[in-house]
């Protein structure tokens, strides 16, 4: 044995196995690249990324914790998202400090965006 050294088990590592899953196309509609971590609320993300935020409330990327996507200018891919966890209480970000994501519906998440201009699915672009 090597000190550090790691073996791997086989097989494929499942995270959040059994999670319900959505997919999302996703448009970068500004100019510049935007990124977005492992754990942040998906609807609230850079309001130039342009989805159907209203279907991403109370989600978060499934990829693994301390990774990102890069969302290109110009650029449509397609994500997939799994709910957030735990008290799904999501401190600051863009909404009111400590904001809870549970029972929050989707008409209301829709309207206070297009309130503030963002754009809520795929076709608006930045209001």
């Amino acid at each position: 044995m090597i000190p550090g050294e790691v073996f791997p088990a086989d097989g494929v590592v499942e995270t959040l196995e059994g999670a319900p899953r959505i997919e999302l196309e996703v448009t970068n509609t500004g100019d510049r690249p935007v990124q977005v971590g492992s754990h942040f609320h998906f609807a609230q993300t850079n309001r130039a990324l342009a989805f159907d935020r209203g279907a991403a409330h109370g989600h978060r990327l499934d990829i693994a914790a301390g990774t990102a996507v890069r969302f290109e200018p110009g650029i449509t891919r397609t994500v997939t998202l799994v709910p957030l966890g735990g008290a799904r209480v999501v401190p600051g970000l863009t909404t009111a400090p400590g904001a809870s994501q549970r029972g929050t519906s989707e008409e209301r998440t829709g309207a206070r965006r297009q309130a503030r201009g963002e754009s809520s699915t795929a076709e608006g672009g930045l209001g």
